[in-house]
């Protein structure tokens, strides 16, 4: 029935009051941006406040036993290239361990796997501690053999961490970006302090001391980390069916493997490629500053990259929700492929200022990049399958920072120091192409994980 309107009242003789302030009208791109920034205060009223806390110092010990792994190597066999072997052997050991420990986490729960993999990693260093005491012979291989266990025990803190959030935000899309934030703001933080506190305690003490401390961290933050409630809210779950696409002959666990592999392979390559990037600035620039004759300085040249990623990750809870994580990639990845080129050209100028000035450029796009990645991982997460899906894709990172590292050190000796920085320009190139073939994907190809409010549009 429709509506007639009702003849108008006469006026009152006294002026009528001004009328309301218009409310604003909801933006199209959603919450404002201080309710966008304001997600942050709801991180600790989610997790409790000593969760975030005790998430950095319990993920501390990862950066600091890969640094501390190559000095203390280098230091007790007097060859680099033994510690680069060392070093190696850890990335390794995580590469394969970092999704053990997340296929794990799926079937058990977080709790009993952390529990179990912190007294194996201060094992592993005892085991390395010892082994490096007397590493001629065979104890070459022993050495490598007590660092690859390093690398596989140690918890993995960061992507389960993340899992928790996922967890804690399932009705929270704009909290879960803050999360995500926050994580890759730790990871980059942490991967600064790291390597700097193993420098202070090694030049103090020696590369034992600073190995040793990181195993008092494993023990104390590590169980602090497993025995904290948010480990509750990462209850195992039973994952869905493997898809019987990959092979129908092939085995049910591997089968499972190969669908998570298939359905995280994006984020994968784009992790290796973010760690091909890490890996060949660094050496890349520890063969800048030794030509410059100040190589002392290569680890804070390499820290600017850290501070610019650091800040920019967090501004990414800010940006508009009309565009899409795909869009954001792609973007991303592009802007971070311009500084990665301008990087190559400082570096063939031979000032060391330009340098600093273009990887403070490169650092503004790492953060948003990586932040996306873990994002997407999340997203295309098979049911029951987050932790596991989260550590093969920070595992990808160990393993192209390794490959970065390697590459660019071979360019640096046989070509020259400004060929190494080509390694980076690469990595950018595959994540920008990568974040294309994102953007490219049919809307109905899409998986739907446990992040699904951050879907991937």
């Amino acid at each position: 029935m429709s509506r007639t309107a009702s003849p108008a009242p006469p006026l009152p003789a006294t002026a009528p009051p001004p009328p309301p302030s218009p409310s604003p009208s909801p933006s199209p791109d959603g919450p404002s941006a201080r309710a966008r920034t304001g997600a942050y205060a709801r991180l600790p009223r989610l997790a409790g406040t000593s969760f975030l806390p005790v998430a950095f110092l319990a993920r501390l010990p990862f950066s600091m036993l890969t640094i501390g792994t190559l000095l203390l190597v280098t230091q007790t066999t007097g060859s680099v290239a033994h510690g680069g072997l060392a070093s190696a052997a850890t990335a390794l050991g995580t590469a394969v361990g970092g999704p053990t420990q997340g296929t794990l986490a799926d079937r058990v729960g977080q709790r009993r796997v952390v529990l179990a993999c912190v007294p194996l990693a201060v094992l592993a260093v005892a085991a390395l501690l010892v082994a490096s005491a007397d590493p001629s012979g065979a104890g070459l291989a022993a050495v490598l053999g007590a660092a690859a266990l390093v690398g596989a025990s140690v918890p993995q803190v960061g992507p389960l961490a993340r899992v928790r959030w996922i967890a804690l935000t399932a009705d929270e899309p704009r909290t879960l970006s803050a999360a995500m934030s926050y994580e890759s703001t730790a990871d980059e933080v942490s991967f600064v302090l790291g390597p700097a506190l193993v420098g202070v305690l090694a030049a103090a003490g020696s590369p034992q001391v600073a190995v040793v401390v990181a195993a008092v961290l494993v023990a104390t933050a590590g169980t602090a980390f497993a025995l904290h409630p948010t480990a509750r809210t990462a209850a195992p779950a039973h994952a869905g069916p493997a898809s019987t696409a990959v092979a129908p002959g092939v085995p049910a666990g591997l089968r499972g493997a190969l669908h998570l592999v298939r359905r995280e392979s994006v984020a994968v390559v784009g992790m290796v490629a973010m760690g091909l990037l890490f890996g060949g600035t660094q050496a890349a620039l520890t063969a800048f500053t030794r030509d410059a004759g100040s190589p002392d300085v290569a680890g804070l040249v390499y820290a600017v990259m850290g501070v610019g990623s650091a800040v920019t990750a967090l501004s990414v809870v800010a940006l508009p929700d009309r565009w899409s994580h795909a869009a954001r990639w792609a973007g991303f990845a592009g802007g971070l492929l311009l500084g990665a080129g301008s990087l190559l050209g400082a570096a063939s100028t031979g000032s060391l200022a330009a340098v600093v000035a273009a990887v403070a450029v490169v650092g503004l796009f790492v953060g948003p990049v990586m932040v996306t990645v873990f994002t997407v991982a999340g997203d295309r997460a098979p049911a029951g399958r987050t932790a596991a899906a989260m550590t093969l894709v920070a595992s990808a990172n160990v393993v192209g920072v390794a490959l970065g590292a390697t590459s660019a050190g071979q360019l640096a000796e046989s070509v020259g120091t400004t060929a190494a920085f080509a390694v980076p320009v690469v990595a950018a190139a595959v994540l920008l192409v990568t974040g294309v073939s994102l953007t490219s994907r049919p809307r109905a190809g899409r998986g739907t994980g446990p992040a699904a409010a951050a879907a991937v549009r």
